[in-house]
């Protein structure tokens, strides 16, 4: 089982803390705007998008001993403008180097999409994610 805790620090601003022992702080500026000491929640799940994703897009490319020298992961995401002001639509570009064959980057970007991916199909959800790739 995953856990996680917050606490209260001050204003918007909390520490969080993971069961796995890793530490950050989060938060929201007061006003619309207005800097943050930390990522959003709301960023957060950005970021757990891209991260769940690349770690799938390298482990099947090495799997399949593709000569992957880099991967970046653009994410994007529109939300709702009524409360809960959830993710209604999610943009995910790929940007990969190496001689990578376009194909087994398809069915890599496919197989996280479709069967690995525990963010994405959570929040595919809620959301229309969209993606896209370059290879440099």
């Amino acid at each position: 089982m995953n856990t996680a805790s917050v606490k209260w620090v001050e204003e918007l601003t909390f520490s969080a803390n993971t069961g796995s022992g890793h530490q950050l702080t989060l938060g929201a500026g007061s006003k619309e705007g207005e800097p943050s000491a930390g990522p959003s929640p709301m960023e957060l799940l950005l970021l757990g998008l891209a991260g769940c994703t690349g770690i799938d897009i390298v482990h099947i490319l090495q799997r399949q001993r593709q000569p992957l020298q880099g991967l970046k992961i653009n994410v994007s995401g529109q939300r709702a403008e009524e409360n809960p002001k959830v993710y209604t639509q999610i943009n995910v570009e790929y940007i990969v180097s190496g001689d990578v064959d376009e194909f087994k980057l398809q069915r890599a970007i496919q197989l996280s999409e479709e069967k690995y991916c525990s963010a994405s199909a959570m929040l595919d959800k809620v959301a229309t994610i969209e993606t896209s790739y370059r290879l440099e």
